[in-house]
């Protein structure tokens, strides 16, 4: 695959993209970015964006990631209640590593969610890609609740749900949502990078 290809690639996602893909990037970029700075906009921009890919998923038969995208939505509200209401001697709610409890939390959803998906998307759904559409939202349900609890692993988990989301929605004819999750995937690194560093500040405090 060379750059002239993704170039081209690029150029007609922007021409096949529909106004409603086009508002659901935008916010999902912003969500994304808001998270980045542990801004509690990350949640209202993230739920229009979950939203419109509810829709979009299901008309390009993405069932798992029709139902990630409405976790995503439940989740946004709690964690935008979780966020807000810190403890009583906290300001905020601060950016922590997880203990070996909640690593192992972590594993069993993933270890469940994937596996119990592949089967429904094979026996019950007309998917073509069973594999990646689990894995992305496997690995989704994860991220999100981690990031509800402001958990510095949030990151590892996206950025693992992005990669492989660039060549899902490649092979789906989304192509500029293609690039928008490896744009994701490279804001996830510079987010991991800064959550470790807010995760200093608040031990150090």
């Amino acid at each position: 695959m060379d750059f002239q290809f993704l170039l081209d690639g690029f150029a007609q996602g922007i021409q096949n993209m529909t106004w409603l893909e086009g508002v659901a990037v935008c916010f999902g970029i912003a969500s994304v970015f808001y998270s980045m700075r542990e801004h509690i906009w990350v949640y209202p921009t993230g739920i229009v964006s979950t939203l419109i890919y509810v829709w979009i998923c299901f008309q390009y038969k993405l069932y798992a990631d029709m139902g990630i995208n409405a976790y995503y939505f439940i989740m946004s509200i709690y964690g935008w209640y979780v966020w807000t209401h810190p403890k009583e001697n906290q300001d905020i709610l601060p950016t922590t590593w997880m203990n070996g409890k909640e690593w192992g939390y972590s594993i069993l959803l993933f270890g469940i969610s994937y596996p119990v998906l592949v089967y429904l998307l094979i026996y019950f759904t007309d998917s073509d890609v069973p594999y990646w559409d689990s894995f992305t939202t496997a690995s989704a349900f994860v991220g999100m609740w981690l990031m509800a609890k402001k958990k510095v692993e949030n990151w590892i988990f996206w950025i693992l749900t992005d990669l492989v989301s660039v060549p899902l929605y490649f092979y789906k004819g989304l192509v500029l949502t293609s690039f928008q999750f490896l744009f994701f995937t490279v804001l996830a690194t510079i987010g991991l990078f800064a959550w470790i560093k807010s995760s200093k500040a608040y031990a150090d405090a």
